[in-house]
């Protein structure tokens, strides 16, 4: 399990969640918003997709 963090803009949070979910096996999102304004921060915990099927 590994957490990946990606800082976006707010338009592009949830594709980039739905690119996530297709690469790995995803928690919930957590978002947060940057220092700088126009952006936001993701925090999702991953695992790898089992490929022993």
């Amino acid at each position: 399990m590994f957490e990946i963090r990606v800082i976006c803009a707010p338009g592009d949070a949830d594709r980039v969640r739905a690119a996530l979910a297709e690469a790995f096996t995803t928690g919930p999102a957590r978002q947060y918003p940057t220092r700088d304004p126009g952006r936001v921060r993701l925090y999702v915990t991953a695992t790898h997709h089992d490929t022993d099927q």
